[in-house]
């Protein structure tokens, strides 16, 4: 038998390569994982917001003797406006505007909700019809302490509606001082009030609202005008 040299086995040098995953496929993952991150973040952002705000609401009290140059109640229910007229009544403000009336109520009907006398709303109390909303009663409220040439103003709405309309308020007249009188609303004073729909129903809207306030008050994006004659004179 003569010498037979044995054939060497060649690996294929495609098995040495790694595996490399294309760019656009190792870009979409890293995408994805950051915006996974992100969400969590603001979930958690959000959830701890509400929290806040949920306790910030909930622990609210009405200072004990409050003294301004006037009073502003946003309408929303007879307990905000009696709350406003008893200050007024006891001197907490020179005058009281009562903000947001719907425009067929008189004021001789809301004197006699509140049993406000009548020498009391002949001197000292306006009614406002043009505000349609929060934003609109910051217009209305603007219109009425500049006129009377108001610094400080007791601004009367219940807790949870505080928050929003301070924040209203105070970009309309960041110069004003505002003094909050919260009419403390007795099914968010429970301490299980979480427990209860109607008050989370109540709490998570109104903390969305705040979120869609501030949003907008800082970029200006969706902001209109809240008064009827406004909207009225935009029409025609």
């Amino acid at each position: 038998m003569g010498d037979t040299t044995p054939n060497p086995i060649h690996q294929d040098p495609g098995l040495d390569r790694p595996v490399v995953l294309p760019p656009r496929r190792g870009l979409i993952r890293r995408l994805l994982r950051w915006g996974g991150f992100a969400c969590v973040l603001a979930i958690a952002l959000v959830f701890g917001g509400f929290l806040r705000f949920a306790d910030s609401v909930t622990t609210l009290k009405p200072p004990a003797e409050p003294k301004a140059d006037a009073i502003v109640v946003l309408t929303g229910g007879y307990q905000r406006i009696d709350q406003a007229v008893e200050l007024l009544q006891k001197g907490a403000g020179k005058r009281l505007l009562i903000s947001g009336v719907h425009p067929t109520t008189t004021p001789r009907q809301i004197r006699r909700m509140t049993q406000g006398s009548a020498d009391l709303f002949s001197c000292c109390v306006d009614i406002g019809h043009d505000a349609i909303d929060t934003i609109g009663n910051a217009e209305e409220a603007s219109n009425w302490i500049h006129a009377n040439g108001y610094r400080s103003v007791i601004v009367v709405t219940n807790n949870y509606h505080m928050p929003r309309s301070l924040a209203e308020l105070s970009y309309v007249d960041p110069d004003i001082e505002f003094i909050p009188y919260p009419v403390v609303n007795s099914d968010l004073k429970t301490r299980n009030w979480f427990t209860d729909p109607n008050a989370m129903r109540v709490m998570l809207a109104e903390y969305v609202k705040v979120l869609l306030a501030g949003a907008r008050n800082i970029t200006g994006f969706g902001r209109h005008t809240g008064l009827r004659s406004a909207s009225v004179s935009a029409a025609d």
